[in-house]
């Protein structure tokens, strides 16, 4: 269980690093204010319109008296906002790593270089457009596993006790390993290691993965906080990495290189 300290402490090295750094925690800002906007956007048109939409979408209940049609449609239209709600939780993290590629890349590499023993941090070699469709795909692949995850937790929600126990533990659990895959990515993608690798690395150190991802799920919950935390979140994960792989790490950049957390 030593791990779940480990890889809380990775998540507070990474914040600490960009607090170092101001000039790349601004930078590190501009993704999720962009994807912050057009989530909070999406969200808006769905809470104006989504009524209308679930009643272009049921002709078959126009002509229900009242107060079933109002109750149906009504019900619809609070599960089809709960569902934007869910798939916004989901997906955030993925659409803001997608469009802060070049942020969240060159940031990695800092972070590389300053806690590498010789100063160097690998290189994908790839072109940006190449990275993207890498990043895409990945991630992709990962919103629908999650998404699977997602549909069997809210199943299981339903049996008495354990529902409302035992199952929302599990799936911060399971929040907490999807989020660490997608921050992690960003720096074992540049180091050629491909998605069904990274999963294996993640599953063999499970209790690292739990201590680093799930307390940021939890943060995560919090409206706004996503976005000041995922500067930390990548540089943190980016150290993650170097332990994940072996690879030899000078305690905060500076000093005699110490051995990986195993």
């Amino acid at each position: 269980m030593r791990d779940l300290g480990v890889g809380f402490r990775y998540l507070l090295k990474g914040q600490r690093w960009v607090a170092r750094h101001g000039k790349q925690y601004g930078f590190g800002l501009v993704p999720g204010l962009i994807t912050l906007v057009l989530y909070a956007a999406a969200l808006v048109a769905l809470a104006l319109w989504g009524a209308d939409f679930v009643g272009w979408a049921t002709p078959f209940a126009d002509d229900w008296s009242s107060p079933w049609l109002g109750l149906f449609r009504g019900f619809l239209t609070v599960v089809l906002f709960a569902l934007g709600l869910l798939l916004s939780a989901l997906t955030f993290t993925a659409v803001t790593l997608l469009i802060g590629q070049p942020f969240y890349e060159s940031l990695s590499e800092k972070v590389d270089r300053d806690v590498s023993p010789d100063g160097t941090a690998p290189e994908s070699g790839l072109t940006l457009g190449r990275e993207l469709w890498i990043s895409g795909r990945d991630s992709l692949r990962i919103v629908v596993r999650a998404l699977v995850w997602a549909v069997l937790l809210f199943a299981l929600g339903f049996i008495p006790f354990l529902g409302q126990t035992v199952v929302p533990v599990i799936g911060f659990m399971v929040t907490g390993f999807f989020l660490t895959e997608e921050l992690t990515a960003v720096a074992l993608q540049r180091r050629e290691v491909e998605l069904r690798e990274r999963l294996a690395l993640l599953r063999a150190r499970k209790a690292l993965v739990w201590g680093f991802g799930t307390p940021l799920g939890l943060a995560f919950l919090v409206p706004f906080v996503a976005v000041f935390l995922m500067p930390g979140a990548v540089a943190g994960a980016t150290l993650m990495a170097r332990d994940l792989l072996g690879e030899e790490t000078a305690e905060d950049g500076a000093g005699e290189p110490v051995a990986p957390a195993h």
